[in-house]
């Protein structure tokens, strides 16, 4: 009877323990897909300053899935190296007056496509620093300082191989790009493979939503790395969500360009842009343990679980850019939307951090989040609603 009663309390004892446990983990966040849309395998960009063309090329195959064409691995450093060939060409153009870096935008990858064309992984000759994943710290040091070397210089006359100079310094670290190359037993150049793909640049719209520009028009987002000066058609806050909703519901992923440097993009795969807990909220021992949490401790905290979000105005997202508070940080690709265990909507956004991270390799940004840090989108112009496009004179 002893042994009995024993077990039965040992159960008893483990169930509760089970219990605790479930409850603790459904303290955190729990979410289910409502829409996805095709994407290729997570990428890992690792210490480069190239989520920008990783992002881009992410987005161009998951094009190519939905026109089906097929699963595509695109060169990303095709793409960084033609990019960082022209940015280079305009420093020195203007004596070091602009703007030199390894960052890019959307519109780059897009330049890229209809200009150069495309490569697909496996043509370029592999990096040349012994890793297998890029690192360029040297690389960006190396290039800024050649360029520096010239562009900062007392001299009456270039001569007619510093850009030869510059390329080669880039082939050395990322791979030459090959004139031609084989590709599922068929010869191609770049703008060839390009051709096949049947990718039309001219068929991708930016959008952004500011208002130190009109509604309904073109501006070039006044960014470092919008060198080239592409344009984004500017929408109203509501409307600019509206093109990303219909495009994801629709079957189109979105190139999202966002500020990650808020304490709510998480690395463990959150962005959300939770209230603070005032302290008038609380009572007793909470109050004591949160006033005596340390600032990452109460970020964290934040982060947890879902929280009550602040409400965006399109007043709070201007007064982010203008004051420095929101910046061009990061490329993703937004791919799906998902509700959490409260049924609030979320976007699913493909990273290029590689897969270590709690959703391997997805974020899950709350729209508060999109609607407040977003710089622009890219996406195919059919995405848009049609009295959207409409208002911005874009014929679907």
């Amino acid at each position: 009877m002893k042994k009995i009663i024993s077990i039965v309390l040992f159960s008893a004892l483990c169930f509760s323990i089970s219990a605790k446990e479930k409850a603790k983990k459904e303290e955190g966040f729990v979410f289910t897909t409502v829409k996805e849309n095709p994407i290729t395998s997570i990428k890992n960009q690792n210490r480069s300053s190239t989520c920008w063309s990783f992002s881009g090329a992410a987005f161009l195959e998951s094009e190519l899935l939905r026109k089906g064409k097929g699963t595509y691995d695109l060169s990303e450093m095709y793409i960084v190296h033609h990019t960082m060939e022209d940015r280079a060409e305009k420093y020195v153009r203007l004596h070091s007056e602009g703007s030199f870096g390894p960052g890019g935008s959307f519109y780059d990858v897009m330049y890229c496509l209809k200009n150069y064309g495309l490569e697909p992984q496996e043509a370029m000759t592999g990096l040349h620093y012994g890793d297998s994943l890029p690192v360029h710290n040297e690389l960006d040091a190396v290039m800024k300082g050649y360029l520096d070397a010239i562009a900062k210089s007392t001299l009456k006359k270039l001569t007619p191989v510093w850009k030869r100079g510059f390329d080669a310094v880039v082939s050395n670290y990322l791979g030459a790009r090959p004139e031609y190359f084989n590709y599922n037993g068929k010869k191609y150049d770049a703008k060839a493979f390009a051709r096949e793909l049947e990718l039309n640049a001219d068929d991708y719209v930016s959008i952004t939503s500011y208002t130190h520009h009109k509604f309904y028009t073109q501006f070039a987002i006044e960014i470092q790395d919008n060198w080239r000066n592409g344009e984004s058609y500017n929408l109203p806050l509501d409307e600019f969500m509206a093109v990303i909703d219909n495009a994801v519901n629709n079957g189109y992923t979105v190139a999202w360009g966002s500020d990650v440097s808020e304490t709510g993009f998480t690395r463990n795969g959150i962005a959300v842009v939770p209230e603070e807990i005032k302290t008038a909220d609380l009572s007793g021992s909470d109050m004591a343990r949160w006033t005596g949490l340390t600032k990452e401790e109460k970020n964290k905290e934040l982060t947890a679980k879902p929280r009550p979000e602040k409400e965006i105005t399109q007043k709070m997202r201007q007064e982010a850019f203008d004051n420095w508070e929101t910046t061009d940080d990061h490329g993703m690709l937004i791919y799906g939307i998902a509700k959490d265990q409260n049924g609030k909507d979320y976007y699913m956004v493909k990273n290029s951090w590689g897969t270590d991270n709690k959703y391997k390799g997805t974020w899950y940004a709350s729209k508060a989040f999109v609607k407040y840090k977003t710089i622009n989108i890219l996406v195919h112009k059919n995405a848009l609603p049609k009295e959207i496009a409409d208002k911005l004179g874009i014929k679907l």
